[in-house]
């Protein structure tokens, strides 16, 4: 701006000069030869440069005016900026000490949700997924499990040619394929529903009464006085009845693929799955104790009598530790109102070999109940017992079954098994308090090949001996009078060794070795439908096994 001020300064100072000298010159010039006319002329031209003279001044006098605002102007914008400055400058420092403003007023809280849930991960949960609600009050689950079995009878040999049962047939057997929801509402109810679609191959015969499919489980339970100083739980429904241990232990997690047969044959009386009942059961950490009354099975046709039934159990943990336990029960049914096949009140106690790819069965009683002298009612009594320590575990019971029929002495029946397991992998079965029972093992390293953690999952040794008698004062060879209780079921003994790999807490694979032998014998002449059977002629036979079982579960 300054060097701008010179140069019009400068500029103006030397047009100036150029004009008084070129205006005076010829004045200088002329006057020497001055005339009047001549001076008047130049005086007028003189007062003409005069008057430019002055509006030169003017005009330079406007533009130091102008010079002057424009400096004011610059000077007013230099302040103006740096007040700007330091306001912006005060401005940061009040923002950088000043607190933050307040939040804005909480609005409403959003509406709660269901949400996913996922089960902790062992066997009696499953690892499974579920629906929620916000509160917990309602929740439902997907539950099932698939037991797909391979076995083979490796060698059978029929006691003698007058046996019924020459071969027992290998083959594959779906023997459980069950599909459910379970969850609960209103906080204090509970339900499950499960559905069996399994059980190919695998039906009892149709005078036993027992399903091979159909509804497992559609049962309702109210929990509300679950937080009393006695905890109480009421039960409605088709149900799996929890009597005897082994009934108590799910099929998820029992040692072999098929229960020991006297349990089998005790709880199918009054108990068992599919049964219809209703109850009331107790439990904490340490004792679990159960009242039901029970009805017939699902599926079971109405036009036979609908049988009625009673069971109790109750079991304590003498010993608990987290090494260690120990644990003792009694256990009590009866068939009160037994069901009436054909009219004529009677039950068949029956059991296959403990393997089930083949429906035959060997050792059964018959139909235990005629027009002369129907059924009155059977009662069951036995005990149960477990001791687990580390990663050993064993497990037997003892029943005994008591048949009344009318005009007839009473007949008893007895059998029981010891079983157990040695997890080699150093896991532990655990004691489930809701059931009073135990547990499958957790793998602590699962099977994961392509995780950075490589686990091959737990391993299981596991070894039974089993044995049950349907036989009652019976004598081979002796023909039993017309009015005689005698009865010649038979005696079935199974030894059973096994081996099962848990490659995480959802699967289990199970291969078993089964020596039996099956010791019946006719009890009348004709029983083997030839002329001229010998009485007390042998008909069972012996056999060994082998099963796989391929199970998931969730």
């Amino acid at each position: 701006m300054h060097a701008v001020q010179r140069f019009r300064r400068g500029h103006l100072g030397r047009h100036a000069a150029v004009v008084l000298v070129t205006a005076f010159a010829p004045v200088a010039a002329a006057a020497q030869s001055a005339t009047p006319d001549r001076i008047d002329a130049i005086e007028r031209h003189i007062r003409q440069l005069e008057g430019e003279l002055q509006g030169l001044k003017r005009e330079l006098g406007n533009t130091r005016q102008q010079l002057r605002q424009s400096q004011r102007d610059t000077e007013q914008a230099r302040a103006q900026a740096q007040q700007a400055t330091q306001a912006a400058s005060q401005a940061q420092a009040r923002v950088a000490v000043a607190p933050p403003p307040p939040p804005p007023p909480p609005g409403p809280p959003p509406k709660p949700a269901p949400h996913v849930v996922q089960t902790a991960g062992n066997q009696t949960a499953g690892n499974r997924l579920g629906l929620e609600s916000a509160d917990g009050r309602y929740s439902i689950y997907p539950t099932g499990r698939l037991h797909f079995d391979v076995g083979d009878y490796l060698n059978y040999q029929p006691a003698s040619k007058f046996a019924a049962v020459q071969d027992l047939n290998s083959g594959v057997n779906a023997r459980r394929a069950r599909l459910g929801v379970t969850g609960k509402f209103a906080g204090d109810w509970a339900y499950t529903f499960i559905y069996d679609l399994g059980g190919s191959s695998d039906g009892f015969p149709s005078t036993s009464g027992a399903p091979t499919s159909g509804i497992q489980i559609a049962e309702l339970t109210y929990t509300g006085f679950n937080r009393g100083p006695v905890p109480l739980f009421f039960d409605i429904g088709y149900m799996d009845t929890q009597f005897t241990i082994e009934q108590a232990t799910s099929t998820n997690d029992i040692l072999f693929p098929e229960r020991p047969a006297i349990q089998v044959v005790a709880s199918n009386i009054f108990a068992d799955d599919f049964r219809s009942g209703m109850g009331v059961r107790s439990n904490n950490e340490r004792y679990w104790a159960g009242l039901y009354l029970t009805g017939p099975q699902s599926g079971a046709t109405h036009n036979t009598g609908e049988q009625v039934g009673t069971w109790g159990r109750a079991t304590y943990q003498i010993l608990q530790d987290a090494d260690y336990s120990l644990h003792l029960g009694g256990d009590a049914g009866a068939l009160l109102k037994p069901p009436a096949p054909g009219g004529i009140r009677s039950i068949i106690l029956s059991d296959r070999p403990e393997i089930r790819v083949d429906p035959t069965a060997i050792l059964s009683t018959g139909a235990l109940g005629t027009a002369a002298n129907p059924l009155q009612n059977a009662v069951v009594y036995g005990v149960e017992g477990a001791a687990s320590w580390r990663n050993l575990y064993v497990q037997g019971e003892y029943y005994h079954i008591d048949v009344n029929r009318q005009g007839l002495a009473s007949n008893g029946f007895d059998g029981g098994y010891i079983e157990g397991s040695w997890i080699m992998t150093g896991e532990q079965r655990k004691y489930l308090p809701a059931t009073g029972a135990y547990t499958n093992p957790v793998p602590d390293h699962p099977l994961a090949p392509w995780d950075d953690m490589w686990g091959y999952g737990a391993f299981e040794l596991v070894g039974r001996y089993s044995t049950i008698n349907l036989n009652d004062h019976f004598t081979p060879g002796v023909a039993p009078a017309a009015t005689s209780n005698a009865v010649g079921g038979g005696k079935q003994t199974v030894y059973a060794l096994g081996v099962n790999w848990y490659p995480n807490s959802n699967v289990r694979f199970m291969l078993d070795f089964l020596h039996g032998d099956i010791n019946k014998k006719f009890s009348t002449a004709a029983g083997g439908g030839i002329t001229g059977t010998p009485l007390g002629t042998p008909v069972g036979g012996q056999f060994d096994a082998l099963l796989m079982r391929s199970q998931f579960a969730f």
